[in-house]
Protein backbone atom coordinates (compact mmCIF):
# COMPACT_ATOMS: atom_id res chain seq x y z
CA UNK A 1 0.00 0.00 0.00
CA UNK A 2 1.51 3.40 -0.83
CA UNK A 3 0.98 6.92 0.31
CA UNK A 4 -0.32 10.12 -0.99
CA UNK A 5 -1.58 13.46 -0.18
CA UNK A 6 -4.77 15.36 -0.73
CA UNK A 7 -4.05 19.14 -0.88
CA UNK A 8 -7.47 19.68 -1.51
CA UNK A 9 -8.44 23.31 -2.57
CA UNK A 10 -6.30 26.13 -3.01
CA UNK A 11 -6.84 29.87 -2.20
CA UNK A 12 -7.73 29.74 1.04
CA UNK A 13 -4.81 31.07 2.62
CA UNK A 14 -3.59 27.64 3.13
CA UNK A 15 -1.26 27.81 -0.51
CA UNK A 16 2.24 28.28 1.08
CA UNK A 17 1.71 25.24 3.91
CA UNK A 18 0.50 23.15 0.94
CA UNK A 19 3.34 23.83 -0.52
CA UNK A 20 5.43 22.80 2.01
CA UNK A 21 3.42 19.71 2.72
CA UNK A 22 4.38 18.36 -1.03
CA UNK A 23 7.59 18.86 -0.56
CA UNK A 24 7.72 16.87 2.68
CA UNK A 25 5.60 14.54 1.07
CA UNK A 26 7.89 14.19 -1.36
CA UNK A 27 11.26 14.10 1.15
CA UNK A 28 9.55 10.89 2.49
CA UNK A 29 8.72 9.14 -0.30
CA UNK A 30 5.09 9.58 -0.97
CA UNK A 31 3.68 8.20 -4.11
CA UNK A 32 1.04 11.25 -4.96
CA UNK A 33 0.59 14.60 -4.39
CA UNK A 34 -3.21 15.64 -5.62
CA UNK A 35 -5.07 18.79 -5.87
CA UNK A 36 -9.11 19.42 -6.47
CA UNK A 37 -11.08 22.31 -8.10
CA UNK A 38 -14.77 23.54 -7.54
CA UNK A 39 -15.33 26.92 -8.04
CA UNK A 40 -12.22 29.18 -6.90
CA UNK A 41 -8.85 27.65 -8.08
CA UNK A 42 -8.14 25.43 -10.69
CA UNK A 43 -6.33 22.43 -10.24
CA UNK A 44 -4.01 22.72 -13.22
CA UNK A 45 -2.33 25.94 -11.91
CA UNK A 46 -1.72 24.07 -8.76
CA UNK A 47 -0.28 20.87 -9.61
CA UNK A 48 2.31 22.86 -12.44
CA UNK A 49 3.50 24.66 -9.51
CA UNK A 50 3.27 21.81 -7.15
CA UNK A 51 4.88 19.79 -10.24
CA UNK A 52 7.80 22.49 -10.82
CA UNK A 53 9.30 22.59 -6.74
CA UNK A 54 9.25 18.66 -6.23
CA UNK A 55 11.26 15.95 -7.93
CA UNK A 56 9.93 12.47 -7.57
CA UNK A 57 6.43 12.47 -6.15
CA UNK A 58 3.51 12.02 -8.49
CA UNK A 59 1.09 15.23 -8.93
CA UNK A 60 -2.42 14.57 -9.58
CA UNK A 61 -6.03 16.14 -10.27
CA UNK A 62 -8.63 14.80 -7.97
CA UNK A 63 -10.45 16.29 -9.91
CA UNK A 64 -10.52 18.03 -13.48
CA UNK A 65 -13.74 18.82 -13.93
CA UNK A 66 -15.60 17.08 -16.80
CA UNK A 67 -18.10 20.03 -17.75
CA UNK A 68 -15.27 22.79 -17.42
CA UNK A 69 -12.88 21.47 -20.13
CA UNK A 70 -13.93 20.53 -23.88
CA UNK A 71 -11.77 16.60 -24.15
CA UNK A 72 -9.57 18.33 -26.26
CA UNK A 73 -8.24 20.31 -23.91
CA UNK A 74 -7.86 18.30 -21.36
CA UNK A 75 -5.92 16.09 -23.23
CA UNK A 76 -3.54 19.01 -24.49
CA UNK A 77 -3.33 19.51 -20.44
CA UNK A 78 -2.54 16.17 -19.47
CA UNK A 79 -0.02 16.10 -22.15
CA UNK A 80 1.90 19.73 -21.35
CA UNK A 81 2.00 18.47 -17.43
CA UNK A 82 3.06 14.92 -18.04
CA UNK A 83 5.73 16.47 -19.95
CA UNK A 84 6.78 19.27 -17.70
CA UNK A 85 6.35 16.89 -14.71
CA UNK A 86 9.02 14.58 -16.21
CA UNK A 87 6.30 11.87 -16.77
CA UNK A 88 4.46 12.28 -13.16
CA UNK A 89 0.85 13.29 -14.01
CA UNK A 90 -2.29 11.38 -13.20
CA UNK A 91 -5.70 12.36 -14.70
CA UNK A 92 -8.43 11.78 -12.06
CA UNK A 93 -11.88 13.17 -13.92
CA UNK A 94 -15.28 13.93 -12.14
CA UNK A 95 -18.62 15.14 -13.43
CA UNK A 96 -18.50 17.56 -10.13
CA UNK A 97 -22.34 17.72 -9.46
CA UNK A 98 -25.26 19.95 -10.82
CA UNK A 99 -25.21 23.16 -9.03
CA UNK A 100 -21.62 23.52 -10.30
CA UNK A 101 -21.73 22.69 -14.01
CA UNK A 102 -25.14 24.12 -14.62
CA UNK A 103 -24.41 27.07 -12.46
CA UNK A 104 -20.79 27.91 -13.32
CA UNK A 105 -20.25 26.30 -15.96
CA UNK A 106 -23.09 26.48 -17.65
CA UNK A 107 -23.09 22.76 -18.58
CA UNK A 108 -26.15 20.38 -18.38
CA UNK A 109 -26.27 18.17 -15.92
CA UNK A 110 -27.66 14.93 -18.01
CA UNK A 111 -26.55 11.39 -18.41
CA UNK A 112 -23.31 11.85 -16.31
CA UNK A 113 -22.11 8.28 -16.69
CA UNK A 114 -22.98 8.06 -20.52
CA UNK A 115 -21.49 12.02 -21.04
CA UNK A 116 -18.06 10.23 -18.79
CA UNK A 117 -17.76 7.41 -21.26
CA UNK A 118 -17.50 9.54 -24.25
CA UNK A 119 -15.04 12.06 -22.87
CA UNK A 120 -12.68 9.83 -21.57
CA UNK A 121 -12.67 7.76 -24.87
CA UNK A 122 -11.86 11.35 -27.08
CA UNK A 123 -9.46 12.23 -24.38
CA UNK A 124 -7.26 8.53 -24.53
CA UNK A 125 -7.84 8.99 -28.30
CA UNK A 126 -6.10 12.24 -28.37
CA UNK A 127 -3.31 11.09 -25.40
CA UNK A 128 -2.76 8.19 -28.14
CA UNK A 129 -2.20 10.88 -30.82
CA UNK A 130 -4.45 9.37 -33.22
CA UNK A 131 -6.42 11.42 -35.35
CA UNK A 132 -9.55 12.83 -32.64
CA UNK A 133 -13.08 11.77 -34.89
CA UNK A 134 -15.88 11.40 -32.55
CA UNK A 135 -19.53 10.78 -33.35
CA UNK A 136 -21.31 10.58 -30.14
CA UNK A 137 -24.51 11.79 -28.32
CA UNK A 138 -22.60 14.66 -26.54
CA UNK A 139 -19.39 15.55 -28.27
CA UNK A 140 -19.03 15.32 -32.28
CA UNK A 141 -16.04 16.10 -34.12
CA UNK A 142 -14.94 17.23 -36.02
CA UNK A 143 -17.93 19.26 -36.43
CA UNK A 144 -20.05 18.40 -39.53
CA UNK A 145 -20.53 20.04 -42.35
CA UNK A 146 -18.11 22.79 -41.61
CA UNK A 147 -14.42 23.85 -41.85
CA UNK A 148 -13.24 21.63 -38.65
CA UNK A 149 -10.83 18.64 -39.71
CA UNK A 150 -9.84 15.46 -37.45
CA UNK A 151 -6.16 17.21 -35.72
CA UNK A 152 -3.75 14.63 -34.02
CA UNK A 153 -2.19 16.05 -30.67
CA UNK A 154 1.46 17.55 -31.47
CA UNK A 155 2.72 17.08 -27.91
CA UNK A 156 4.63 14.01 -27.08
CA UNK A 157 3.63 13.17 -23.20
CA UNK A 158 6.34 11.29 -21.46
CA UNK A 159 4.46 8.56 -20.88
CA UNK A 160 3.06 6.23 -23.65
CA UNK A 161 -0.67 6.02 -21.46
CA UNK A 162 -1.56 8.58 -18.77
CA UNK A 163 -3.37 7.07 -15.96
CA UNK A 164 -6.94 7.87 -15.63
CA UNK A 165 -8.72 7.90 -12.35
CA UNK A 166 -12.53 8.85 -11.80
CA UNK A 167 -14.09 9.97 -8.77
CA UNK A 168 -17.44 7.80 -8.12
CA UNK A 169 -19.75 7.25 -5.81
CA UNK A 170 -22.84 5.51 -6.37
CA UNK A 171 -22.53 1.76 -8.30
CA UNK A 172 -23.34 2.46 -11.53
CA UNK A 173 -20.53 4.89 -11.57
CA UNK A 174 -18.13 2.57 -9.94
CA UNK A 175 -18.42 0.12 -12.48
CA UNK A 176 -17.97 2.06 -15.12
CA UNK A 177 -14.60 3.56 -13.64
CA UNK A 178 -13.76 -0.35 -13.33
CA UNK A 179 -14.65 -0.29 -17.26
CA UNK A 180 -13.33 2.52 -18.47
CA UNK A 181 -10.14 3.68 -16.20
CA UNK A 182 -7.27 2.83 -14.31
CA UNK A 183 -8.18 3.65 -10.81
CA UNK A 184 -10.66 5.22 -8.21
CA UNK A 185 -10.90 8.30 -6.41
CA UNK A 186 -12.73 7.44 -3.37
CA UNK A 187 -14.23 9.51 -0.73
CA UNK A 188 -15.79 8.63 2.57
CA UNK A 189 -14.49 5.33 2.19
CA UNK A 190 -14.94 2.90 5.14
CA UNK A 191 -13.12 -0.53 4.81
CA UNK A 192 -16.42 -2.36 6.33
CA UNK A 193 -18.04 -1.13 3.61
CA UNK A 194 -15.42 -1.43 0.74
CA UNK A 195 -16.95 -4.71 -0.95
CA UNK A 196 -19.87 -3.30 -2.02
CA UNK A 197 -17.59 -0.53 -3.87
CA UNK A 198 -15.26 -2.99 -5.44
CA UNK A 199 -18.05 -5.25 -6.52
CA UNK A 200 -19.16 -2.76 -9.01
CA UNK A 201 -15.97 -1.86 -9.47
CA UNK A 202 -15.15 -5.53 -10.42
CA UNK A 203 -18.12 -5.54 -12.31
CA UNK A 204 -16.76 -3.05 -14.96
CA UNK A 205 -13.45 -4.63 -14.69
CA UNK A 206 -15.17 -8.13 -15.83
CA UNK A 207 -16.97 -6.28 -19.04
CA UNK A 208 -13.33 -5.81 -20.73
CA UNK A 209 -12.08 -9.16 -19.67
CA UNK A 210 -9.77 -7.53 -16.82
CA UNK A 211 -9.54 -7.96 -12.87
CA UNK A 212 -8.93 -5.74 -9.22
CA UNK A 213 -5.15 -6.77 -10.34
CA UNK A 214 -3.35 -3.32 -11.36
CA UNK A 215 -6.08 -1.01 -10.27
CA UNK A 216 -5.44 1.32 -8.40
CA UNK A 217 -7.96 2.18 -5.26
CA UNK A 218 -7.28 5.43 -3.50
CA UNK A 219 -9.48 7.06 -1.12
CA UNK A 220 -8.71 10.44 0.57
CA UNK A 221 -8.60 9.74 4.34
CA UNK A 222 -8.62 12.18 6.83
CA UNK A 223 -6.55 11.57 9.79
CA UNK A 224 -5.46 13.09 13.09
CA UNK A 225 -3.18 11.80 15.44
CA UNK A 226 -4.03 12.08 19.57
CA UNK A 227 -4.36 9.95 22.72
CA UNK A 228 -8.49 11.66 22.34
CA UNK A 229 -10.31 9.84 19.84
CA UNK A 230 -13.10 11.69 20.42
CA UNK A 231 -11.15 15.01 20.19
CA UNK A 232 -9.27 13.64 16.47
CA UNK A 233 -13.07 12.82 15.70
CA UNK A 234 -14.57 16.49 16.61
CA UNK A 235 -11.49 17.84 13.92
CA UNK A 236 -13.56 15.83 11.29
CA UNK A 237 -17.17 17.22 11.78
CA UNK A 238 -16.59 20.11 9.72
CA UNK A 239 -15.52 18.31 6.79
CA UNK A 240 -18.33 15.66 6.99
CA UNK A 241 -20.91 18.31 7.41
CA UNK A 242 -19.91 20.09 4.59
CA UNK A 243 -20.67 17.26 1.98
CA UNK A 244 -23.60 15.12 3.55
CA UNK A 245 -25.02 18.40 4.37
CA UNK A 246 -23.66 21.21 1.82
CA UNK A 247 -22.48 19.58 -1.01
CA UNK A 248 -25.32 19.82 -3.29
CA UNK A 249 -29.18 20.54 -3.09
CA UNK A 250 -31.63 18.93 -1.02
CA UNK A 251 -32.68 16.75 -3.90
CA UNK A 252 -29.02 15.87 -5.16
CA UNK A 253 -26.27 15.48 -2.58
CA UNK A 254 -24.61 12.52 -3.61
CA UNK A 255 -22.40 12.57 -0.68
CA UNK A 256 -25.77 12.46 1.52
CA UNK A 257 -27.04 9.67 -0.54
CA UNK A 258 -23.91 7.62 0.33
CA UNK A 259 -24.26 8.33 4.18
CA UNK A 260 -27.85 6.75 3.68
CA UNK A 261 -26.65 3.38 1.72
CA UNK A 262 -24.14 3.46 4.38
CA UNK A 263 -26.92 3.00 7.14
CA UNK A 264 -27.21 6.77 8.50
CA UNK A 265 -30.27 7.64 6.92
CA UNK A 266 -31.53 9.66 9.58
CA UNK A 267 -28.08 11.45 10.66
CA UNK A 268 -27.43 11.65 6.92
CA UNK A 269 -30.86 13.76 6.97
CA UNK A 270 -30.48 15.67 9.98
CA UNK A 271 -27.17 16.72 9.30
CA UNK A 272 -28.35 18.09 6.06
CA UNK A 273 -31.55 19.65 8.00
CA UNK A 274 -29.16 21.86 10.39
CA UNK A 275 -26.62 22.76 7.03
CA UNK A 276 -28.85 23.80 4.77
CA UNK A 277 -30.27 26.15 7.81
CA UNK A 278 -26.90 27.70 8.28
CA UNK A 279 -26.47 26.15 11.29
CA UNK A 280 -22.93 24.71 10.29
CA UNK A 281 -21.96 24.06 14.14
CA UNK A 282 -25.15 21.96 14.49
CA UNK A 283 -24.49 20.14 11.51
CA UNK A 284 -21.34 19.05 12.57
CA UNK A 285 -22.28 17.98 16.04
CA UNK A 286 -25.01 15.66 14.04
CA UNK A 287 -21.91 13.95 12.33
CA UNK A 288 -22.20 10.41 13.82
CA UNK A 289 -18.97 9.51 15.40
CA UNK A 290 -19.27 6.19 14.16
CA UNK A 291 -19.40 7.64 10.82
CA UNK A 292 -15.87 9.79 11.40
CA UNK A 293 -14.45 7.08 12.72
CA UNK A 294 -14.88 4.42 9.53
CA UNK A 295 -13.95 6.77 7.44
CA UNK A 296 -10.96 8.15 9.37
CA UNK A 297 -7.67 7.47 10.80
CA UNK A 298 -8.07 9.22 14.05
CA UNK A 299 -6.32 8.50 17.96
CA UNK A 300 -3.16 7.20 18.92
CA UNK A 301 -0.40 5.82 16.42
CA UNK A 302 -0.61 2.54 17.50
CA UNK A 303 -4.66 2.36 17.17
CA UNK A 304 -3.98 4.03 13.39
CA UNK A 305 -1.38 1.52 12.82
CA UNK A 306 -3.96 -1.59 13.26
CA UNK A 307 -6.46 0.30 10.96
CA UNK A 308 -4.52 0.13 8.30
CA UNK A 309 -4.44 -3.46 7.70
CA UNK A 310 -8.16 -2.98 7.53
CA UNK A 311 -7.60 -0.61 4.44
CA UNK A 312 -4.81 -2.92 2.80
CA UNK A 313 -7.34 -5.90 3.54
CA UNK A 314 -10.13 -4.27 2.04
CA UNK A 315 -8.27 -3.55 -0.98
CA UNK A 316 -6.95 -0.30 -0.62
CA UNK A 317 -3.65 0.17 -2.90
CA UNK A 318 -3.01 4.18 -2.28
CA UNK A 319 -3.96 5.41 0.93
CA UNK A 320 -4.73 9.67 0.46
CA UNK A 321 -4.67 10.90 3.48
CA UNK A 322 -5.84 14.97 4.06
CA UNK A 323 -5.12 16.62 7.39
CA UNK A 324 -7.47 19.25 8.16
CA UNK A 325 -6.36 20.89 11.47
CA UNK A 326 -3.55 21.81 13.17
CA UNK A 327 -0.30 23.90 12.58
CA UNK A 328 1.45 23.49 9.65
CA UNK A 329 4.39 22.00 11.65
CA UNK A 330 1.77 19.27 13.33
CA UNK A 331 0.51 18.69 10.12
CA UNK A 332 4.19 18.17 8.76
CA UNK A 333 4.59 16.03 11.71
CA UNK A 334 1.94 13.81 10.80
CA UNK A 335 2.94 13.17 7.59
CA UNK A 336 6.26 11.81 9.20
CA UNK A 337 4.36 9.66 11.64
CA UNK A 338 1.90 7.61 9.06
CA UNK A 339 5.22 7.52 6.95
CA UNK A 340 6.71 5.93 9.92
CA UNK A 341 3.35 3.69 10.69
CA UNK A 342 3.05 2.53 7.52
CA UNK A 343 6.67 1.16 7.69
CA UNK A 344 6.11 -0.53 10.90
CA UNK A 345 2.72 -1.98 9.45
CA UNK A 346 4.78 -4.22 7.09
CA UNK A 347 1.65 -2.70 4.35
CA UNK A 348 4.13 -0.51 2.41
CA UNK A 349 5.79 -0.73 -1.34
Amino acid sequence: MRLGINLGYWGAGNDADNLALAREADRLGYAVAWAAEAYGSDVVSVLAWVAAQTERIDVGSAIFQIPARTPAMTAMTAATLDTLSGGRFRLGLGVSGPQVSEGWHGVRFDKPLARTREYVAIVEKALRRERVSFDGEFFTLPLPDGPGKALTLTVHPVREHIPVYLAAIGPKNLELTGEIADGWLGIFFSPEHASEHLASISAGRAKVGKTLEGFDVVPTVPIAYGDDVVACADAMRGYSALYIGGMGSREKNFYNQLAVRMGYEAEAAEVQDKYLDRDYAGAGAAVPFEFIDRTSLIGPRERVQERLHAYADAGVTTLTIATYAGSLDERIQTLRTTAEVLDASGLGE
